[in-house]
């Protein structure tokens, strides 16, 4: 996601940033065997939020992905990146760290033109502020992130999410086109 979308939802945040991705996700298809669906995005990730009365600013390094399953449905998950892995964050001041200690979106299919939505947030804020002082300030945010969704799915012709259709639409034709050019060779596993 990018930085200009974030902000559509979430005021409080100053930067997000995509910092290593893992580009042939076929070797975590292979490790786990399908077994959670197909992985389709791999990576990890950084973001920073501004300060605000309640807190200082804080940033996060996670690892996340995307799991595909055959029924169209997908869950979005994320991790935290633990402290000895502190050498990815990007150089600069280091701020608080705030630790999502596990974070997923799962959209299942529900009808042609509908799906369901579950969130799930496990969020250690960081630092001496005591939950009842954070807590509104993130379910505010989720209710932010819940209101944009439901703007952003409305869709129609000329929307973000039917100009998104069509890019991914492209991308999965063109993947096809070039599947067997980029190949060297196949792995076969059993």
């Amino acid at each position: 996601m990018s930085l200009d979308e974030r902000k559509k939802w979430d005021g409080q945040i100053a930067d997000v940033n995509g910092l290593y991705q893992v580009y042939d996700t076929d070797v975590a298809n292979i490790l786990t065997n399908f077994k959670y669906g197909e992985c389709s995005n791999l990576g990890v990730g950084y973001c920073a939020t501004k300060s605000n009365l309640v807190s200082s600013a804080r940033e996060q390094l996670t690892m996340c992905g995307i799991q595909d399953f055959a029924n169209g449905s997908c869950i979005i998950w994320g991790t935290e990146m633990e402290d000895r892995h502190n050498h990815l964050l990007p150089r600069g001041e280091r701020k608080e760290r705030a630790r999502s200690h596990l974070f997923a979106t799962t959209l299942m299919p529900t009808g042609p033109n509908s799906f369901d939505a579950e969130y799930v947030l496990q969020l250690d804020c960081g630092g001496n502020i005591p939950s009842f002082l954070t807590t509104p300030v993130i379910v505010d945010t989720v209710k932010s992130l819940f209101h944009h969704a439901k703007k952003y799915f409305v869709g129609g012709d000329g929307s973000d999410l039917s100009s998104y259709i069509t890019a991914q639409a492209k991308q999965q034709l063109d993947s096809m086109h070039n599947l067997f050019a980029e190949k060297k060779g196949i792995l076969f596993a059993t």
